[in-house]
C-alpha cells in the first residue's frame, strides 16, 4: 500500500516522537552502553529518512520547506549501507540535537496541511 504525503509525514514525526521517548531521562552513557537502545534509535532514524525520502518524490513542493530533509535521507543511508561502521556517538548527538528540532518542523507542518483554516 502506497502512503499518501500526510501518512509519510505522520510516519516520520512518529518516528522521532518514538525517539524522544527512548531516550527520555537517558544520558550518552546509557545509551552507548544499551546495545537494544541504539538499535531501537537506529530504527527509527531509518523510518524519518525512509518515509522523508519518500515524501520528497509525491509532495516536493511541501518537502522543500523541510531544510533538514535531505540530511535525514542521507543519515538514513549511512545507517542502511553503513551499518558496520555506525558511530553511536553520531547517532547520539543526531538523536538529541536534531530529531527534536525535525520533529518540531513535522508538528507544524502536519498541522498545518491537516487543519488548513486554522492558522
Amino acid at each position: 500500500m502506497q502512503r499518501d504525503a500526510t501518512g509519510l509525514l505522520w510516519d516520520a514525526h512518529e518516528a522521532a516522537a518514538a525517539i524522544a521517548q527512548f531516550l527520555a531521562g537517558c544520558d550518552e552513557n546509557a545509551y552507548l552502553a544499551d546495545r537494544l537502545l541504539r538499535s531501537g534509535v537506529e530504527r527509527q532514524c531509518e523510518i524519518i529518512g525512509e518515509a522523508l525520502n519518500r515524501f520528497s518524490r509525491i509532495a516536493p513542493e511541501l518537502a522543500a520547506r523541510i531544510p533538514e530533509l535531505s540530511k535525514a535521507v542521507a543519515f538514513r543511508n549511512l545507517l542502511i549501507h553503513g551499518y558496520a561502521t555506525v558511530d553511536d556517538g553520531l547517532v547520539w548527538r543526531t538523536a538529541t540535537t536534531d530529531i527534536p528540532i525535525l520533529r518540531e518542523r513535522l508538528a507544524a507542518l502536519l498541522a498545518e496541511i491537516t487543519n488548513p483554516w486554522k492558522s
